[in-house]
């Protein structure tokens, strides 16, 4: 890898795992269906004045609308919305690792829905160490008694599912316009998922005003976590090559894992440590890491968010 994709590619990662930090101590005073549909709006609205002065439009023709809509549902609003309630449970480090199997879905649904990404024997046993690793996150919690933690486990891995299933919908259904533009319809799209849902069950013009701190998380979720690191990611994939952005795969959950120690003082437990490496591993044998010849399984469709964060 030469050293310019790597260095942007470290970057990137750097500006997507904070997310899951910022995301934590964000939903302590502000309601996960609230906070996932600000993130959405706000970062509309930063794209939104970043195509204007590009001098960028949106298509007009109604055809492509749905594509946008299925993105923003699969890729935006779902993920968002499922990992700020998650994240009410589960420490930040285990919500980045557990988005770390958004490859490992996305593998398992394309193989149905994408001719030419095709299970393979090898990509058969990476997803097999992947989830024996979630498995280890998951299976304590349920020993001891379903708890709200494991609720917490199953919403974040239902993100790195609903990240898949858009990863696979935006390969076969992405419109044909600059990826700039792509970003910010789904992104309004997003919102118009989760605002109404907000202003419905949250009720937000009811809630307290959030402390200084938590306003700046959000502010920083937004503008570094969703805004700058689309605008970073859809640059990058001009002249980086896919088998190079699946290090985001790999940087993400780490970073994301060290920010919540030394910030937030998180512990982890063995669990965490083995189960993420396992799941670190499968991801990697998915990719062909550790093959001759690499076959790339689209990652660079898989990542928003964070991932998100994602």
């Amino acid at each position: 890898m030469k050293l310019k994709p790597s260095l942007w590619i470290i970057l990137l990662s750097l500006l997507w795992a904070p997310a899951f930090l910022l995301m934590k101590i964000a939903v302590h005073e502000i309601p996960p269906f609230t906070l996932a549909a600000v993130r959405v709006l706000l970062a509309a609205l930063l794209l939104t004045a970043v195509l204007w002065q590009q001098k960028l439009r949106f298509p007009r023709w109604k055809e492509t609308w749905w594509r946008f809509a299925g993105m923003g549902l699969f890729l935006n609003a779902l993920p968002y919305l499922l990992v700020s309630w998650g994240e009410q449970y589960v420490d930040s480090g285990l919500a980045s690792l557990l988005i770390g199997t958004d490859p490992l879905f996305t593998m398992l649904i394309a193989h149905f829905f994408i001719a030419d990404d095709r299970l393979t024997p090898q990509k058969a046993l990476g997803a097999a160490v992947g989830f024996a690793g979630l498995g280890l996150l998951a299976v304590p919690q349920i020993i001891g008694g379903i708890s709200a933690m494991f609720g917490g486990i199953l919403a974040v891995t239902a993100a790195a599912l609903s990240y898949g299933i858009g990863g696979v919908f935006a390969k076969k259904h992405q419109p044909q316009t600059k990826p700039m533009v792509t970003a910010a319809a789904q992104l309004w799209w997003a919102t118009l998922f989760l605002l109404p849902l907000s202003l419905i069950w949250e009720r937000p013009f009811t809630l307290t005003v959030p402390s200084l701190g938590v306003m700046l998380a959000v502010v920083a979720l937004v503008v570094v976590c969703t805004a700058l690191t689309y605008v970073v990611f859809m640059w990058l994939i001009s002249f980086t090559k896919v088998t190079q952005l699946a290090m985001i795969a790999y940087l993400v959950p780490i970073f994301g894992l060290i920010l919540g120690i030394v910030v937030l003082g998180e512990r982890p437990d063995w669990t965490a440590y083995a189960g993420g490496a396992l799941i670190l591993l499968g991801v990697m044998v998915v990719n062909g890491r550790f093959a001759q010849r690499q076959t790339p399984s689209q990652p660079e469709l898989t990542l928003p968010e964070p991932t998100p964060g994602d």
